[in-house]
């Protein structure tokens, strides 16, 4: 497999960590979970166009839900049955994302 499932210190550490950066990360279910909120629908569907195209690349999917502006993700590693640095990593790229469209969508309003 080459990855393993990250015991509850390191979860711990890895959330701390996300929410040092960009906060909203929680532990759900035993995933990681975070709501994004963006200024329009079409942000919000912008993002997860683009984690769709990186998860299809990776071959880690999340578990999603959209309703206009906000996005629920899930994240797990199914094979080991737990959260593993490829949560770490699309959690990373998820927070990338999401600032940057809301970067995009701030320059655009003024």
């Amino acid at each position: 497999m080459g990855f393993e499932k990250y015991s509850n210190d390191e979860i711990s550490a890895l959330i701390n960590e996300l929410n040092d950066e960009n906060c909203g990360w929680y532990i759900e279910d035993e995933r990681m979970a975070k709501q994004f909120l963006f200024n329009d629908f079409n942000s919000a569907f912008s993002f997860m166009t683009m984690i769709a195209m990186y998860s299809e690349k990776i071959n880690h999917h999340p578990a999603w839900f959209n309703v206009y502006n906000k996005v629920k993700v899930q994240l797990t590693t199914h094979d080991i049955g737990g959260i593993s640095h490829k949560d770490a990593n699309l959690a990373r790229k998820m927070d990338t994302y999401a600032c940057y469209l809301t970067s995009v969508s701030k320059a655009h309003t003024n």
